[in-house]
């Protein structure tokens, strides 16, 4: 594991990173499980100097200028995970990925013995569906593997429209390493504050099967203080996809594919962006979601589409000048792609430092603020 101590001159010697570079050693106790109290209320570990800075994520104001651009992701979480049985009573739980046409959906399987193409699957079966005798649940056609036949996800052809079934059905699809029964048998109140807080204030388009995690600090209160300093803001869409805790198998990172995952860059913002840059401000990236969505349009040119960017050391930012985030996961491709924005020797300091001041990793964690490599303060 990465013990924090690297040369000084290691990024401009153009090394090749393997994944074991990305590795570091985080305490268990340091995942957050909770959200902090109030959303602006999570500590903000201020990254954009040599030297990291202790601060309070509702200090954030203090850290932006008049005629800044603030870039959220207004993907809203949906209730994608459904817990149901096979035919033969073996438990079965589906995460829905993506909606299509015809009552169709894309989702990850997880079940003991996978059913035959043509199989029903009887969902909306689990201990917190406290269904009434009316109330049966749903069935759920497995259609095929997906895109092709030799796709780890799967076609399922629901019997009502999929997103009433799963605003009915469904829940909050957190990542793994927050520790809830997922067999559906969460507490209320763990149940109430995940819908409440695992969705940002201005979630507005459904999709997204992960919440843009940074964006979780801003409350009302906050975006006010921001518009009054005279902070713009603007809004992309990406859809958040489980592949984003797809594990890194290979050592060479160069062999890793990256999950697809749909994105939108209404012309509003495509305007806002520019008009940021012609007065001198500074676009201020909410998270890695919005760094995937602006720098795929400045690489592609389209506004909309699928993405598959893999942003790693090297990469030249085009759009971004700075980025709020929270703390990632050892050996994920987002702690390579804030490497490859404020550096690597940088960010492993910025960690090294959040270790040991035991800030709280993960979805419900603290923020980081990073500046883009070449323009870091000195």
């Amino acid at each position: 594991m990465t013990a924090f101590s690297l040369p000084l001159d290691d990024d401009k010697a153009k090394r090749v990173f393997s994944l074991s570079d990305f590795d570091f050693h985080l305490p268990p106790e340091l995942i957050a499980q909770h959200p902090a109290p109030e959303r602006s209320s999570s500590k903000l570990l201020d990254g954009s100097s040599p030297q990291p800075a202790d601060r309070v994520f509702r200090d954030l104001p203090q850290q932006m200028q008049a005629g800044d651009l603030l870039v959220f992701n207004d993907t809203q979480v949906i209730k994608a995970r459904i817990f149901g049985e096979k035919s033969s009573g073996g438990k079965v739980e589906l995460l829905i990925e993506r909606v299509l046409p015809g009552h169709r959906v894309v989702a990850h399987m997880k079940v003991s013995k996978k059913p035959p193409i043509g199989a029903t699957l009887y969902m909306g079966r689990d201990a917190n569906a406290a269904l009434k005798q009316s109330e049966t649940g749903f069935e759920a056609t497995l259609i095929d593997r997906w895109p092709d036949e030799k796709g780890a996800l799967f076609c399922f052809e629901f019997s009502a429209e999929p997103h009433a079934l799963m605003a009915q059905y469904g829940h909050m699809p957190l990542p793994p390493y927050i520790e809830r029964q997922y067999d559906g048998s969460a507490t209320q109140a763990e149940i109430a504050e995940d819908e409440a807080r695992y969705q940002t204030v201005f979630a507005r388009h459904p999709g997204a099967v992960a919440a843009p995690t940074a964006a979780l600090h801003f409350d009302d209160a906050l975006l006010g203080q921001l518009k009054d300093k005279g902070v713009a803001t603007a809004s992309v869409t990406l859809h958040v996809g489980a592949g984003t805790f797809q594990p890194v198998k290979t050592e060479n990172i160069a062999e890793h594919t990256m999950h697809a995952e749909w994105y939108d860059i209404p012309e509003s913002t495509q305007l806002a962006l520019h008009a940021c840059k012609a007065r001198g401000g500074k676009v201020w990236a909410v998270g890695t979601t919005s760094v995937r969505t602006l720098e795929s349009w400045a690489k592609s040119g389209q506004s909309q589409g699928d993405t598959q960017i893999f942003i790693t050391p090297g990469f030249e930012f085009q759009w971004v000048d700075c980025l709020i985030t929270n703390f990632h996961l050892p050996k994920s491709t987002l702690m390579m792609l804030v490497s490859a924005f404020a550096g690597y020797e940088h960010v492993m300091a910025v960690y090294a430092h959040a270790v040991a001041h035991k800030y709280r990793f993960f979805s419900y964690g603290d923020a980081m603020l990073l500046r883009r490599s070449s323009s870091l303060s000195t």
